[in-house]
């Protein structure tokens, strides 16, 4: 969505927005997946409302129409937008579920225009969404990271990268797709030693290493956009009593094997000295 398309169009229908800062709202370009003759956006004193019309996959991978309505505090992006989920193909509780995961998506995104991010989410979920059972009245039981009894319970995988070429790029790649499938965990740099730690439900790291080894994040020595093709599963277990619970995705750079070692034993891992000790021999 460009500029043009957030006109300053004053309309009696939009609901009221919250706000308490007189910060004006941003808003961010939409690629190819928003179409921009169906996103509409009106300003209002109190913030800017978003009308969005685009379409997700369903359960049996049909097109799903949705309308997504963004209303925009004044002090957006410091606060998250309201949100409003409406789809004929949808019931009223599959659409308040909906609402509920983008909701709880949108306080992951805080700081930074989100509008696009959560969109893009919403096309590239909905079918897992749709796939749990409703409730639709706030209290489902939430599949994020810390969530340690739906499905396959919280797990824990480490990675590791040989080499990162566009490395700002390839950063910001990889804490969005831990901030979309709800991962927490670190990315570690020690020397050339590249680790990824991820903690989650087990559908959702596996759904990471799909984009991991699917998507072009990296460029090759003639600086041309490559998929990664050197990342290698060092372990994955299901996190136990005596592992901790990482509250966020945070990168991180060690200056020693040491400092790194301790950041192993302060999640409970007691296994640097055999996967990650043989890195650097």
């Amino acid at each position: 969505m460009s500029k043009s398309d957030c006109k300053n169009q004053h309309s009696s229908e939009a609901p009221p927005v919250s706000g308490d800062c007189g910060r004006t709202p941003t808003t961010q370009p939409y690629p190819q997946l928003v179409d921009d003759r169906h996103t509409n956006a009106t300003e209002k004193t109190d913030g800017t409302v978003c009308r969005i019309l685009t379409k997700a996959e369903g359960l049996v991978g049909e097109d799903v129409p949705l309308e997504l309505l963004f209303h925009l505090p004044v002090n957006y992006p410091l606060c998250p937008p309201a949100i409003s989920v409406h789809s004929e193909h949808l019931t009223r509780a599959q659409s308040m579920t909906v609402k509920e995961k983008l909701l709880k998506q949108a306080e992951n995104l805080l700081s930074e225009p989100m509008v696009h991010e959560l969109v893009l989410w919403t096309q590239q979920n909905l079918r897992h969404i749709l796939n749990q059972p409703e409730t639709g009245s706030g209290t489902e039981k939430c599949t994020c990271a810390t969530d340690t009894t739906a499905g396959d319970g919280l797990w824990m995988t480490l990675l590791r990268l040989d080499h990162m070429r566009a490395k700002t790029k390839y950063v910001k790649t990889v804490e969005k797709w831990a901030s979309d499938l709800q991962l927490t965990g670190r990315l570690m740099f020690m020397g050339k030693i590249i680790l990824i730690l991820l903690q989650g439900d087990r559908s959702n790291i596996k759904e990471y290493l799909i984009l991991q080894k699917t998507s072009k994040v990296d460029v090759d020595s003639s600086g041309k956009k490559c998929k990664e093709k050197m990342i290698s599963v060092l372990f994955e277990t299901k996190v136990q009593t005596e592992h901790k619970r990482f509250l966020a995705f945070e990168v991180k750079e060690y200056s020693s094997l040491d400092e790194l070692q301790k950041e192993f034993e302060t999640a409970g891992l007691k296994l640097f000295s055999e996967f990650v000790l043989g890195l650097v021999k």
